[in-house]
């Protein structure tokens, strides 16, 4: 007869019983390098874009000229390509912050690329079509970007990318 916690055979087994624990072996650390080395090369994407505008700049015209949207845009895309650059940077050294910062850069360089076509006048529809038309090297960029940012979402927020950053090998006598 079996009781509400199972047959009597099912309580007996397990460690407390003298079976050993279930060994796991060492995660895959595929998807957090892969994830790193993605977001490294998006940092770049993403840095890319302001730091091409403040270099060409003209005499006599500042940041303060340009509209209130359009720098919160290029907040963004900094912002994505330092979280991107550090969050990459982290996750090679197995640190679990560093797969947080992927995260967190990946969504605000999206964001940043939902935004840009909104403050011109063609829409989203005319500013893929001209990114993915791949004419120049800006449009290569935001089209690396706009490929690059949601697998680096992807990858950093999938539970291997957590369970490798997060293993520590456990080694008798050692502190």
């Amino acid at each position: 007869m079996s009781g509400p916690y199972g047959s009597p055979a099912q309580q007996r087994s397990g460690p407390a019983h003298g079976e050993p624990p279930a060994r796991r072996g060492r995660p895959s650390g595929a998807t957090a390098l892969v994830a790193a080395l993605l977001g490294l090369v998006a940092a770049g994407a993403a840095g890319y874009l302001p730091a091409t505008l403040f270099i060409d700049i003209p005499s006599g015209f500042s940041l303060g000229d340009l509209p209130v949207w359009t720098l919160v845009d290029l907040g963004g895309y900094l912002g994505a390509g330092l979280f991107l650059l550090v969050g990459g940077l982290a996750t090679i050294f197995r640190a679990t912050a560093g797969a947080v910062l992927l995260i967190l850069g990946a969504v605000i360089a999206i964001g940043a690329i939902l935004l840009e076509p909104t403050l011109g006048n063609g829409g989203y529809a005319a500013y893929f079509e001209v990114v993915f038309a791949l004419n120049g090297f800006a449009a290569v960029d935001r089209a690396v970007l706009v490929v690059l940012a949601p697998l680096v979402l992807v990858l950093a927020a999938l539970r291997p990318t957590f369970s490798y950053l997060r293993y520590r090998a456990y080694v008798p006598g050692q502190w």
